[in-house]
C-alpha cells in the first residue's frame, strides 16, 4: 500500500502536494457538505450482494449512487458548490456533472448552461434540459467542450465550473464516501472509477480519516488513461481519449484531483471498454442494478483484479445509471457473456 507520506497535516487538514501547487480539503468540510444536502438528499443505500461474491470471490458491498434524484454520484458535489455561490453558472460535462449543475441550479435560482461535446448522450440531453439547463454542443471531446464553456463564461461574466478541480465539489462528493464508511468500516478495499477525478479524491480523503485500513484503488479507461498515466508519472500528462464510456472520457490529468490521488491512492487499474459493459451486463443480472458505464468501472476494476482481492471485503461504487438506449442495447448483446465466464 502506498504510505501517506505525501500527505501533510495543517490545522486540521489534509493537504496533499503535486509539484508545486498545494491544496487543503478536510473532514470538516466534508461533513459541512453533508450538513448542506441533508436538506435536498436522502442517504443511498450500500447492500451486499450475494451472487456478485459468487463471480469475484471477494465480499462485494455495492454503494447504489444511480438511485440520486440526477442518476448519478456527481449531484452531491454541485448542491454543495452552489449552495455558497450565488451566481449564474457555465460549465462542460459529459452529462452527469452537468445534470449536478442544472438541479443544484434549479433549487437556488441560478442560470446554469453545460457545454457537452458530439455526439451527446440523448438520455443526458433531456435530463438537463427537463433540469433547466441552457444546452450547448460544442467540439468532439471534452477538453474542446471545456474550452468553449470558459470562453462563454469569460465573455457573460459568469462562474466557470471546472469538472473536477473544485474543492467545493470533492467535498460534496466525499459525502457518499463518509456514508459507505460510516456504514461499512471493516471494508479492506474501495474501488473507485476515475474520470477527472473528484470521486477517487474525494474518497482517499474521506478513507484517510475515518478507516484508514481501507485501501482505496481508481478505475480508468485503458483507451483513455490520461488521469492513471499522470498518477503513475507523477506529472500532469494528457493522453489520447477514445473511450466510448462517457463518465470516463477524458484527455488530461487534472491538477486539484491528482494532488489528491498522489498520496492517496493505493493502486490504479485499467480496463478495457468490453470490461465494463461486461460488468454492466452483470449488475443488470446478478444485482438487479442498471448501471451507466461508468458506474460500472468500479466492478470491472474488481474482476480485473479478483485473484488479489479474494475473500477480501470490497466496497464498489456504482456511480450513475443514465445509460443510453444505444449503451443498453451494447450490454445486452449475448456476445459480452464471455467477458464475466
Amino acid at each position: 500500500m502506498k504510505q501517506l507520506e505525501k500527505w501533510h497535516w495543517i490545522d486540521g487538514t489534509i493537504a496533499a502536494t503535486l509539484g508545486t501547487m498545494d491544496i487543503g480539503v478536510d473532514l470538516a468540510a466534508v461533513r459541512n457538505a453533508a450538513a448542506v444536502l441533508t436538506d435536498h438528499l436522502q442517504p443511498t443505500p450500500a447492500w451486499a450482494a450475494p451472487a456478485l461474491d459468487e463471480v469475484t470471490g471477494a465480499r462485494v458491498v455495492l454503494k447504489h449512487e444511480e438511485v440520486q434524484p440526477t442518476g448519478a454520484f456527481k449531484v452531491r458535489g454541485g448542491l454543495n458548490l452552489l449552495s455558497g455561490l450565488g451566481c449564474d453558472v457555465v460549465s462542460a460535462s459529459t452529462g452527469n456533472h452537468g445534470q449536478s449543475l442544472a438541479f443544484a441550479a434549479r433549487r437556488f435560482g441560478a442560470r446554469c448552461r453545460i457545454v457537452l461535446p458530439e455526439p451527446a448522450n440523448p438520455t443526458k440531453v433531456r435530463a438537463l434540459r427537463a433540469w433547466g439547463a441552457e444546452v450547448v454542443l460544442h467540439g468532439t471531446c471534452m477538453e474542446q467542450a471545456g474550452a468553449h464553456a470558459r470562453a462563454l463564461a469569460a465573455r457573460d461574466g459568469a462562474r466557470f465550473v471546472h469538472p473536477a478541480d473544485e474543492p467545493a465539489l470533492i467535498a460534496g462528493v466525499g459525502t457518499l464516501y463518509l456514508e459507505l464508511l460510516t456504514a461499512s468500516p471493516d471494508l479492506e478495499y474501495l474501488l473507485v472509477p476515475v474520470g477527472g477525478g473528484s470521486g477517487a479524491a474525494a474518497a482517499c480523503l474521506v478513507a484517510a480519516a475515518v478507516a484508514p485500513n481501507c485501501r482505496v484503488i481508481g478505475v480508468q479507461a485503458s483507451s483513455s488513461p490520461a488521469a492513471h498515466d499522470s498518477w503513475r508519472s507523477g506529472s500532469l500528462v494528457e493522453r489520447p481519449n477514445r473511450t466510448t464510456i462517457e463518465g470516463l472520457a477524458i484527455g488530461a490529468g487534472y491538477a486539484t484531483t491528482q494532488a489528491v490521488l498522489r498520496g492517496g491512492l493505493d493502486d490504479f487499474v485499467l480496463v478495457s471498454d468490453e470490461q465494463v459493459r461486461a460488468a454492466q451486463l452483470l449488475l443488470l443480472t446478478h444485482a438487479h442494478t442498471l448501471a451507466e458505464g461508468a458506474g460500472a468501472a468500479s466492478l470491472a476494476g474488481l474482476l480485473a483484479l479478483r485473484s488479489r482481492l479474494a475473500g477480501r471485503r470490497v466496497g464498489v461504487v456504482v456511480t450513475g445509471g443514465n445509460a443510453s438506449p444505444a449503451e443498453l442495447g451494447t450490454v445486452l448483446d449475448a456476445t459480452h457473456h464471455a467477458e464475466v465466464a
